[in-house]
């Protein structure tokens, strides 16, 4: 027998499943899953239990030379572009094409994220005393390049004029309450998310409920790391992106020539999808990596992740 179709909400053109039963404010329960990984979430119960780890070099002369081109064209109205943006906009067309990335596992059950979005740490300056400002833009899977940098942009701005983010408004007000309360806040929040999630509220401001949250670390002078997932929250993958090195590689000719290349590392939980998906997902991003024209238009292929 034929399951039946999910309801959808009339008018909204993305994530638009009706909410059911043992549904989430921040996802939907995922209810046809491989048997194998209904059991997983049980057998690694915290998110560092599941982590697994890729890394991935690119060679970015086509990168590098499609964000000066885009920088020197004002009728293109992206005058700050930078790598961070162009592999913002690859993770969000690669969720638009493999949407089991943007699921997450709480409470030993996978759900699928209602949303997508991306975190990040800046600093005010690169200075050692500067203000550190954690930002997360929300994107559409249909978003070109130019909507990704415009959101991107948008909360960078509030940082550099002295406004805080919303996240920074909210950590202010939390860790100015004593320890004892501040203790027993966050064993709410873990006892809350681990069954049937935090209010949407606290959801679209916490650094440790996104789809992907990815650090800049080159832009310190070092390469990438592997950095851990966090237990807290509901956060699935963190991409790395280290420093612009030279690679010695055989032209082909055979002869030795040096490639610019940046190293990429990924560290994602293997409970919302197996190592083929996740694979094929960081191939994709690679492609479009160097081929970042592709990023202009919209996408080709939206794919809906499967609930049920």
């Amino acid at each position: 027998m034929a399951k039946k179709e999910r309801k959808r909400v009339k008018g909204k053109e993305f994530f638009n499943y009706k909410k059911k039963r043992g549904d989430r404010t921040d996802g939907w329960r995922i209810r046809s899953n491989d048997p194998l990984f209904d059991v997983i979430p049980h057998a690694m119960i915290d998110r560092n239990d599941a982590q697994i780890f890729f890394e991935e070099e690119v060679e970015t002369e086509a990168l590098d030379n499609f964000v000066r081109k885009v920088r020197r064209d004002p009728s293109m109205e992206m005058t700050d572009l930078s790598r961070l943006a162009v592999m913002m906009a690859a993770c969000v067309r690669a969720f638009s094409r493999y949407p089991k990335i943007n699921r997450f596992c709480a409470g030993r059950k996978v759900y699928a994220r209602n949303h997508f979005c991306i975190a990040l740490t800046t600093k005010t300056s690169m200075d050692l005393d500067s203000a550190e400002s954690n930002i997360k833009p929300q994107f559409m899977p249909n978003y070109t390049l130019k909507e990704v940098y415009d959101a991107l942009m948008g909360e960078l701005n509030k940082t550099k004029n002295a406004e805080d983010s919303d996240t920074d408004s909210f950590v202010d007000k939390i860790t100015s309450i004593p320890q004892w309360v501040l203790k027993l806040f966050f064993s709410w929040v873990r006892h809350k998310d681990a069954r049937k999630g935090l209010p949407r509220s606290i959801v679209d401001i916490s650094p440790f409920h996104t789809s992907v949250y990815i650090t800049d670390i080159g832009s310190t002078g070092i390469n990438s790391i592997f950095h851990h997932i966090y237990n807290i929250g509901t956060t699935s993958i963190f991409i790395s992106i280290g420093k612009r090195g030279k690679k010695l590689v055989l032209d082909e000719e055979g002869k030795p020539k040096y490639i610019n290349v940046i190293k990429f590392c990924y560290v994602v939980d293997e409970r919302i999808c197996d190592g083929f998906y996740y694979a094929k997902t960081v191939r994709y991003i690679t492609h479009l990596l160097k081929h970042p024209e592709e990023l202009l238009e919209r996408p080709e292929v939206i794919n809906e992740d499967k609930l049920c």
